[in-house]
């Protein structure tokens, strides 16, 4: 990766810097955002958003999956219909589902 600009920032006396304005701009930086800092082994520093939300990887490499799918064969793409909503609903019956119930030591 090429650098197109160069920032620079002070330390204070406790450590702190302040992300200089290009950065937080390239970076779309928000108030309360998190910052990963990855040193490799020639001591370079980058720097990049912490987006992780802690959602489950193999959900988001599904989901990306999905994505990539999607774009490359849309023509593959059906509407639900009122026989596969009703096939669903015959799988789980009358079962009630609290997804913010915590799971139970079996079930995790």
């Amino acid at each position: 990766m090429v650098a197109t600009a160069v920032e620079t920032s002070k330390l204070t006396d406790r450590y702190q810097t302040t992300v200089p304005s290009g950065v937080r701009k390239q970076l779309n930086l928000k108030k309360g955002d998190r910052l990963r800092y990855s040193i490799s082994d020639d001591g370079r520093v980058f720097i990049e958003v912490d987006r992780d939300t802690g959602d489950d990887p193999a959900l988001g490499a599904f989901l990306d999956l999905l994505e990539t799918d999607i774009r490359t064969n849309p023509g593959h793409l059906r509407a639900f219909d009122g026989g596969l909503k009703d096939r669903l609903a015959s799988l789980v019956g009358d079962v009630e589902v609290d997804l913010d119930a915590p799971l139970s030591p079996d079930d995790e």
